[in-house]
């Protein structure tokens, strides 16, 4: 069940920032699913790192969904009636979804501690069911659910759903999480969002200790090779 938000200006927001939050989804579920493959049976330094990982992705698409659970399906099926049945469908999709990252620690474990070509193949493959699910959940929502949020909620109110996602950020991580984002667009893209959308403190923070902090963890999840 959301909650009620008080009425906050005009219909119309700006939606953009949904769509790259997306992206940064699409590309760490991809990604996720080579990288499990290129542990090394018997290497649990890095399927420690790797299994790290993916807890953080399970959280934060876990945080994503419960913000719109929260925020955005009653809202705006009371704002837009006529997308009811969209709306059950995303409700539906996220159960789903949550039923399979459900599943997913008990597969992660035996990945964790003693890697094998058994357990790496059965966590690679439970990724790309979940893979599958969220990519086709996603498209949908983009099609189906994102013009209408557009047109019939206020900024105000969709900027809560930013809001909630970030707070569920762990502080030592936020940075972290912001190069994750940046990763996901192009050299070009990641400078032009960084000066639309972060202060200039900010964005000297990541370029001073952030981007440090990011590309030690990639290091720590594609090593060289020894």
């Amino acid at each position: 069940m959301g909650i009620e938000l008080p009425n906050s200006g005009a219909a119309g927001c700006d939606t953009s920032g949904m769509i790259m939050f997306h992206r940064n989804l699409r590309k760490l579920f991809a990604d996720a699913i080579p990288l499990v493959r290129s542990v090394a049976p018997g290497d649990t330094a890095h399927s420690a790192a790797v299994a790290d990982h993916l807890d953080e992705m399970s959280q934060t698409l876990h945080a994503h969904h419960h913000g719109e659970d929260l925020l955005l399906w009653d809202q705006l099926e009371a704002r837009a009636p006529a997308c009811a049945l969209h709306v059950a469908q995303m409700k539906a999709q996220h159960a789903s979804m949550a039923a399979l990252l459900g599943e997913l620690p008990a597969v992660v474990a035996p990945f964790r501690s003693s890697p094998d070509a058994a357990s790496i193949e059965r966590l690679a493959t439970a990724l790309e069911s979940i893979n599958a699910s969220l990519t086709a959940h996603l498209g949908q929502e983009e099609a189906d659910i994102l013009p209408i949020v557009a047109a019939s909620m206020p900024q105000a109110e969709f900027d809560e759903l930013g809001k909630h996602g970030r707070a569920s950020v762990p502080g030592p991580r936020r940075l972290i999480s912001l190069g994750y984002i940046l990763d996901s667009m192009t050299p070009t893209e990641a400078e032009t969002w960084m000066r639309a959308n972060l202060p200039a403190p900010v964005r000297l923070l990541w370029r001073i200790v952030g981007r440090r902090q990011w590309a030690a963890e990639q290091k720590s999840l594609y090593p060289e090779p020894g």
